[in-house]
């Protein structure tokens, strides 16, 4: 049976607050869970004011605190802006507190514009690509209490020292990291939702070359889609309009603009190039109704050779989000 789980980046639509955005969460997380999805994943971004998801780990923390079985994880702690040791002492502190439900997501993307990742890294060099590894390596052996034999940080223990630990991912939109975890040993998720092509290519290498390593024992992937679902096709096409909207200003550096409306959408003056870019976006997303949706769910699961989706839903109206992961746990036959 097809595992689903959310995506979650706090989004703050027009007429309410940050402060709205973070209770919306949290209820959200809530209703997931009695629905029967497996993962909820939070989200970093930075000096990104329709966001309101900057600290995962903090996130976390209130979610996991306000559910009882659910998965609660970082989609993902942005790795190159940190310590790898302090990450993994964040980490260990949730799993001593919500043991065997933590899951440690891991980016390498800057999460928000240059100035923003320059006051993250504050004053530290832009670490290379081969350097991500490193950090990737060290971060596996803080969480596992070992490092090679002559380590400059061999000995070195992230505490508070606990018994198990946190399930490690490494999220990507291309290959890059699905390559860094399979030579690590770590799960990977690809974000279909980011990039909609080169996917399939990226999670085919990783299951091919996946051997174990500092960040786990056996390969697991999923990858995380776009899905707007509604009573009916044509509700679900009138939601996605929004979505087709913010997702072309956003492109276009519009990162300010508040989340459009379904009447603003239909009448936005959209140029020929534009409408080209929303035909092309689309292929991030899966829209329609119940049985639509979950026919292309499933068929979009079987390309990928995957067995969970992480479900990212945005819509202007915060009821109509919960509608749509209500019908997506109903036509899968969640905590049934």
């Amino acid at each position: 049976m097809l595992k689903l789980g959310v995506l979650d980046q706090s989004p703050i639509i027009p007429g309410e607050t940050a402060p709205d955005a973070m209770r919306r969460t949290l209820e959200l997380a809530k209703t997931v869970e009695r629905l029967g999805y497996t993962r909820y994943w939070v989200s970093e971004h930075h000096d990104t004011p329709g966001l309101a998801g900057s600290s995962p780990e903090i996130l976390i923390a209130a979610i996991a605190a306000h559910t009882s079985r659910i998965r609660v994880g970082s989609a993902g702690v942005l790795l190159p802006h940190y310590s790898p040791y302090k990450v993994a002492e964040n980490f260990r502190v949730l799993e001593a507190l919500y043991p065997g439900r933590i899951d440690l997501g891991i980016g390498r993307a800057p999460g928000g514009m240059p100035i923003a990742s320059e006051a993250l890294r504050y004053g530290r060099p832009k670490d290379r690509e081969e350097h991500f590894a490193v950090m990737l390596r060290d971060l596996g052996g803080f969480l596992s209490d070992w490092m090679e034999p002559g380590h400059r940080f061999e000995g070195v223990r992230a505490t508070p020292l606990v018994d198990t630990a946190p399930e490690l991912w490494l999220l990507g939109s291309s290959g890059f990291s699905a390559d860094r975890a399979s030579e690590l040993g770590g799960a990977f998720s690809f974000a279909h939702f980011i990039n909609g092509d080169g996917g399939h290519e990226a999670v085919r290498r990783y299951f091919a070359n996946y051997r174990p390593g500092p960040l786990g024992a056996s390969p697991q992937a999923n990858v995380c889609v776009i899905v707007i679902c509604a009573d009916t096709d044509e509700e679900a096409e009138r939601l996605a309009a929004s979505t087709d909207l913010r997702l072309l200003l956003l492109e276009q550096g519009q990162f300010r603009w508040p989340f459009p409306t379904p009447e603003e959408a239909a009448n936005y003056p959209y140029t020929d190039w534009d409408r080209m870019r929303v035909r092309a976006n689309r292929r991030r997303m899966i829209v329609g109704g119940p049985e639509k949706v979950r026919t292309q769910m499933l068929e979009f699961s079987k390309s990928y050779g995957v067995e969970e989706l992480i479900v990212l839903t945005y819509t202007y109206d915060f009821q109509a989000r919960l509608r749509s992961y209500e019908l997506l746990a109903d036509v899968f036959g969640l905590g049934r």
